[in-house]
């Protein structure tokens, strides 16, 4: 199976399954010289992790991370970074009707397809499971943006819930109120909406859709390429890779095809600190007057804050009836997915969706040159470093080998 690496220098490869012995990854293009420790991962893994609320799965994860390799006294070596995640609640036995009788909507008759076998418990590889992965590693990338120089903020809010949807909010009411609430919409009133709603669908034994604004802050301009390595492109992939998404967009987004060339187009002037203080601008540089653009232009960025959606349908594993084929008793069935599972997927989805800005960001920070992929204090040839370790005072009295000074 191909596909499991997302990335160029800061490049990510996932394992595992949903009800497999564990999940993890591989974090390499890390610059040495980062402090990192478990518990800077695990304070993002447990904003996603099951079990946290009434609107989430009750599987009862606690999502611990283990960092295997990569670090030293605290710091990043510039190696690899493996962690792994152990499965502790799995139960595979509600899967066992589907294993030939695939579930409406599901993955499970595409990879039989694909690879003449699948592992079926919990949906296997397929499974939105493996997002821990994936909110493992943007915690890496979080750690790694932090200590740069660059103050580059990332932030994301639920703002609509099947028909109920959320104002307009600013960056600062996302960072003070999406994580107030179990729907992690910044609107408080509108996430009382929101959860009535999640409520009567999942009494219902259905599910609902929704999706995730974003907002991201400080990244510097001119990072992207052109064409298929456009900031707007490669950041499509991500998001798109977010199990459930139906669409992205940035911008004006769908709106811009009932924009005229005159209204979307936007003057030029000159910054003015005062008035434009989320443009990352020197006085009197060139920057737009708007920003409906997202903070991409030519599919590289502008400089000012780049924004968007990402849409995710509704959870497809519900309890209601539906039919199905099995192919090896050549039956039709009626069937009901019974189990744990979420009945909305935005409030979970939301630390992913900045686990994986976090990640594109920062790739591209690493291939402008704008970070030091080496090293994070960006002093090639120096290695006598604060984050280098040191020898010991003196050698145990039983150490095999010693240093004795000479004089």
């Amino acid at each position: 199976m191909n596909g499991n690496s997302f990335g160029r220098l800061f490049r990510v490869t996932t394992f595992g399954e949903s009800h497999g012995e564990a999940m993890g990854c591989t974090v390499s293009g890390v610059p040495a010289g980062v402090e990192l420790d478990e518990a800077d991962v695990q304070e993002q893994l447990d904003r996603r992790r099951p079990g946290q609320s009434m609107i989430t799965t009750s599987r009862d994860e606690p999502d611990a991370v283990s960092i295997k390799s990569g670090l030293q006294d605290g710091y990043t070596t510039g190696t690899p970074i493996g962690m792994v995640i152990q499965n502790k609640d799995a139960r595979s036995g509600k899967y066992e009707p589907f294993v030939t009788a695939p579930r409406p909507s599901h993955g499970d008759f595409t990879y039989s397809a694909k690879f003449g076998t699948r592992n079926w418990g919990g949906g296997g590889r397929s499974s939105a499971r493996e997002t821990v992965n994936w909110v493992a590693a943007g915690a890496v990338a979080k750690q790694v943006l932090d200590q740069s120089e660059y103050d580059v903020r990332i932030k994301a809010h639920v703002n609509q819930i099947g028909d109920v949807e959320a104002p307009p909010v600013s960056f600062e009411e996302m960072l003070e109120h999406t994580e107030d609430n179990e729907v992690r919409c910044a609107d408080p009133e509108t996430a009382a909406e929101m959860r009535e709603a999640i409520d009567e669908y999942q009494q219902a034994g259905n599910s609902i859709g929704g999706s995730i604004y974003f907002e991201c802050r400080g990244v510097p301009r001119g990072l992207g390429a052109p064409r298929f390595d456009s900031f707007p492109s490669r950041l499509g992939r991500a998001m798109l890779a977010v199990p459930a998404s139906t669409a992205f967009e940035f911008g004006l987004g769908t709106d811009a095809r009932e924009v005229t060339g005159i209204d979307r187009n936007e003057d030029w002037t000159f910054q003015d600190d005062e008035t434009r203080p989320d443009t990352v601008a020197e006085a009197g540089d060139p920057v737009p007057v708007g920003n409906d653009h997202g903070g991409l232009q030519g599919g590289i960025t502008t400089g000012e804050p780049i924004y968007g959606e990402v849409t995710l349908h509704a959870p497809t594993s519900i309890p209601m009836s539906q039919e199905t084929v099995d192919w090896k008793t050549d039956e039709r069935k009626e069937i009901t997915v019974v189990g744990r599972h979420d009945p909305v997927l935005p409030p979970r989805g939301v630390p992913v969706v900045e686990a994986m800005l976090y990640c594109t960001v920062l790739d591209f920070m690493l291939l402008g040159g704008r970070i030091n992929p080496d090293r994070l204090d960006d002093r090639p040839g120096e290695y006598d470093t604060d984050y280098h370790p040191s020898s010991p005072v003196e050698d145990p009295e039983d150490a095999d080998t010693r240093a004795e000074p000479t004089e």
